[in-house]
C-alpha cells in the first residue's frame, strides 16, 4: 500500500517540492501526485515582463516531471475536505476527488481587491499568466501619450512601472502610492530608486489611496487630487489567498493563510503541510513571513523536509525562516538589492546598477532552472518509509 501524497499548485513552491520529494523518497513506498490547473511552470516573478510585450518561454509541466514518477493532475481545485483526506477538482476530465495520506497546500495567492470599486472590472493585475496576457492585449492597443497607472509601491508595483516605462517609452506612466516611494528602504537605496525612476519618466503620486477605479482613470484620494487618468490602470496593491483553505475547516488566520507550526504542519490537521503563500508561518524574527518568492523557498523546503523525515522515521531537521533582502528589477539593466536585519528593517548597505540586475537575471535563471530539472542530483538510494499509510484516519507519524 502505497503513501499517496498530494501537491496543490505547481507554483515556486509546489513544483519544487514536488521534485524534490520524487527526489528523496522510494517510489515502492509513496505516489506522488501534483495538482495544477494549467499545463505550464509559469514564472510568476516575470509576468511584469510578458504583460509589456516580452517573449517569455513556459516550460510544460508534463516535460517538467518526464521521468520523475510524478503524476501530473491537470485540473482546478474546488475544494479540501481534511477530515476524510480528499481533494475535489474539476478540470477537463470533469469533476473528480483525490484522495490523500498528506497533503501539501502550496495553491499561492491572486491579486487582493480590498473592496475598492471598480478594480474587479476595469483594473487588470500580472499575478497571473491568464490576466498578464489580458493586460499584454490591453497595451499593444495602446498608442503613443496612452496613460498607464500602476497602483501599490510594493515590489511588484515597482518593478511593473519601470519595466513599463523603459520597454514602452512611448507610454506615460505613473504610479500611486499610499505612502512615500521606497521608504523601507535605505536612504542610498531610495536614493537610486527615485533617480531610476526620474530617468524613466514615471510619475509618482505619493500619499495617494486609489478609492476607486474607472474605464479611464483612478478617483484618487490624498494629495493627487479628484482623479488620475489612466488608459490602464494595474492594480498591484497586495496579494490575497483563495478562500478554499477557510471553507475547508483548516486553521487559517484572518488573511486566509494556513497557520503552520515550525515545520510547515497545519496546527489542526496533522496530514496536513503547507508552503509558499498561503503558509501563515512565524519566521526566526517572530514576524509572519512575508509573501514573496524568498519565503515560498524557505517554506517548501522546510515542508519538504518535516514530510521526508516524519515518514522515514528520522529527525526532522530545522530550516532557516530568515528573511534576508529585497531584490527589486528596474526594467532589464537596473535593479535594487536591499538587505534587512533581523526585524526586517533595511540595512545601509545595498547593491545597485546593472550589477545587481544580472545578479537578478541569475536569481530569476537559476530558480527556472530548479523547477526546469526537480530531480537534478537524484541519489542512487532512495529512502523508504518507517510505516505504512493508516487510512482509518490516524496520520503516519506524529
Amino acid at each position: 500500500m502505497k503513501h499517496r501524497i498530494v501537491v496543490l499548485g505547481a507554483g515556486y513552491a509546489g513544483a519544487f517540492a514536488a521534485g524534490n520529494l520524487a527526489r528523496r523518497l522510494s517510489p515502492a513506498d509513496t505516489e506522488i501526485t501534483v495538482v495544477n490547473a494549467v499545463p505550464d511552470f509559469v514564472e510568476r516573478m516575470r509576468l511584469h515582463q510578458l504583460a509589456i510585450g516580452q517573449d517569455l518561454a513556459f516550460r510544460k509541466l508534463a516535460d517538467v516531471f518526464a521521468g520523475t514518477g510524478v503524476r501530473l493532475r491537470l485540473a482546478r481545485v474546488t475544494g479540501v475536505d481534511p477530515d476524510r483526506r480528499t481533494v475535489a477538482v474539476t478540470g477537463e476530465d470533469g469533476d473528480g476527488e483525490l484522495a490523500y495520506d498528506t497533503l501539501l497546500y502550496a495553491l499561492g495567492s491572486s491579486v487582493a481587491h480590498h473592496g475598492v470599486p471598480g478594480v474587479a472590472e476595469y483594473a487588470f493585475d500580472v499575478t497571473g499568466r491568464s490576466s498578464a496576457l489580458r493586460l499584454r492585449e490591453r497595451l499593444a492597443g495602446l498608442g503613443e501619450g496612452g496613460t498607464v497607472l500602476v497602483v501599490g509601491e510594493g515590489l511588484t508595483g515597482i518593478e511593473t512601472a519601470t519595466e513599463f516605462a523603459e520597454s514602452r517609452p512611448d507610454l506615460s506612466v505613473a504610479l500611486a502610492a499610499r505612502g512615500e516611494l521606497g521608504a523601507w528602504l535605505s536612504p542610498k537605496a531610495r536614493r537610486h530608486l527615485r533617480q531610476a525612476f526620474d530617468r524613466l519618466g514615471i510619475t509618482v503620486h505619493e500619499h495617494t489611496g486609489i478609492e476607486a477605479v474607472e474605464p479611464t482613470r483612478a478617483i484618487a484620494g490624498g494629495v493627487a487630487g479628484p482623479s488620475i487618468p489612466a488608459d490602464v490602470t494595474v492594480w498591484s496593491a497586495g496579494f490575497a489567498v483563495h478562500p478554499i483553505a477557510a471553507a475547508s475547516g483548516l486553521e487559517v488566520a484572518e488573511t486566509g493563510q494556513i497557520v503552520v507550526d515550525r515545520t510547515m504542519r497545519s496546527v489542526s490537521h496533522p496530514d496536513v503541510y503547507a508552503a509558499g503563500d498561503c503558509a501563515y508561518a512565524i519566521g526566526e524574527n517572530g514576524r509572519p513571513l512575508p509573501m514573496s518568492c524568498a519565503s515560498a523557498g524557505l517554506t517548501n523546503m522546510q515542508a519538504t523536509a518535516a514530510i521526508i523525515a516524519r515518514l522515514t522515521g528520522s529527525e526532522v531537521p530545522v530550516v532557516g525562516l530568515k528573511y534576508f533582502g529585497n531584490h527589486i528589477s528596474l526594467g532589464r539593466r537596473d535593479a535594487i538589492f536591499q538587505m534587512v536585519d533581523g526585524d526586517v528593517r533595511s540595512k545601509s548597505w545595498y547593491l545597485g546598477g546593472r550589477t545587481a540586475a544580472r545578479l537578478k537575471s541569475g536569481v530569476l535563471k537559476g530558480a527556472g532552472w530548479g523547477i526546469a530539472h526537480p530531480t537534478f542530483g537524484m541519489p542512487k538510494r532512495k529512502r523508504r518509509l518507517a510505516t505504512a499509510p493508516d487510512r482509518a484516519g490516524a496520520s503516519v507519524a506524529a
